[in-house]
């Protein structure tokens, strides 16, 4: 589960993560109260579930409380990358001297979370990876001691040589693992962790992404969901894992595993995929319902493709939410059918009964899919 910036920096400030303070706005009259309340000129920021927030113009300066209410109602209701922003973080403006990075992620290779730090800050840590791969300091912990105390101190010592400046990294990075273990994190960010001309270390920016499975220990925590559209809604109460993307070809299909390799053959074969949607296994023709409805929801797919492998998951079942779906739901593109395994020869004279029929070889099944969504053939 994601939670916006604002959120993730009052978790930092229970936990003793110094933050600049500020509060969220819903109308740029609240904003311009809390720029008044707050005395110092501010920083209006889009509070929206995805990246990029700075380039898109959703980032801005108000020195005043007058501009600060301008610059939010220039923010609130713009689009970020097909999302809307409702809610503006108003927050005191920091003078910077330097930038970098401290971050907390789960690595499942190692089995083990792994802090990642770098002089780098300010800027996608993946980029980072991708250029300059030698600025990135990695260091697992060991769950069962947490984050040692020479550990903390190689971190700081990556990031800053003043033994002062030092010393509050490590107590930051110490408060972050209590973060990220205490909340059931997938990820704990701050980026960027800033050094101000006083001497002071402060988390600028705030990310944090819980872990749906440890939500039962944290209703409070539960309670933080915002910013969730109906699809996404849809998909979660249904046990679908899904997530929207910028291509033609809707994508559903049994596995994350099958998921991933679905995406990576079609981006092979010249193609984008609309979405990550898994129906996971054991599906039923209820699951697959609401799948089509999702996909089919979205105005940018230009055909459908079924990549299902069945083992738990009977092909039958699926074949039956295709048929259902296509009683139900008004589709107005092409689906491509590919399926194997499980009850596979029932699921094809299902198929067959609603004039449908299905490939078994994922490779073909693709570049249909690819045709039909580059000429539009139903």
């Amino acid at each position: 589960m994601n939670i916006h910036e604002y959120q993730a920096k009052e978790i930092f400030a229970r936990y003793g993560i110094p933050v600049p303070p500020g509060k969220v706005a819903a109308s740029p009259a609240e904003a311009g109260k809390i720029a008044r309340d707050l005395g110092k000129p501010v920083v209006v920021k889009a509070q929206v579930h995805v990246g990029g927030r700075g380039k898109a113009g959703g980032i801005k300066f108000g020195k005043t409380p007058e501009e600060a209410e301008k610059v939010a109602g220039q923010v609130l209701g713009m689009s970020i990358k097909g999302l809307t922003v409702k809610k503006v973080l108003v927050t005191t403006s920091v003078e910077v001297a330097s930038e970098s990075y401290l971050g907390l992620v789960t690595d499942r290779k190692a089995k083990r979370p792994v802090f990642m730090a770098s002089p780098a800050g300010g800027v996608d840590i993946e980029e980072v990876a991708r250029t300059t791969p030698e600025k990135i300091f990695k260091m697992h912990v060991d769950p069962c001691t947490g984050l040692l105390p020479y550990q903390a101190r190689f971190l700081a010592g990556r990031l800053e040589k003043d033994p002062k400046l030092q010393s509050q990294i490590a107590s930051i990075a110490h408060k972050l693992w209590k973060v990220f273990w205490e909340t059931d994190c997938s990820l704990a960010e701050i980026n960027p962790l800033v050094k101000t001309p006083q001497g002071e270390v402060i988390a600028l920016d705030a990310k944090i992404n819980l872990d749906d499975n440890g939500l039962f220990r944290h209703a409070e925590l539960e309670a933080l969901r915002e910013g969730e559209n109906e699809h996404e809604k849809a998909a979660r109460e249904m046990g679908l894992s899904y997530v929207k993307l910028d291509g033609s070809v809707g994508c559903c299909v049994n596995g994350a595993g099958l998921a991933m390799a679905t995406m990576d053959l079609i981006k092979h074969y010249g193609g984008e995929p609309a979405n990550f949607l898994d129906i996971g296994g054991s599906s039923s023709p209820d699951k697959v319902l609401t799948a089509m409805r999702i996909i089919c929801s979205d105005p940018g797919v230009k055909a459908v493709f079924f990549n299902i492998f069945g083992g738990i998951t009977r092909c039958d079942d699926v074949a039956s939410g295709i048929v259902r779906a296509l009683k139900e739901i008004n589709i107005k593109v092409p689906i491509v059918i590919r399926l194997t395994g499980t009850n596979e020869e029932k699921a094809r004279e299902i198929l067959r009964s609603a004039n449908l029929t299905a490939t078994a070889l994922m490779d073909e099944g693709v570049r249909q899919a690819l045709q039909m969504a580059k000429g539009g053939v139903n």
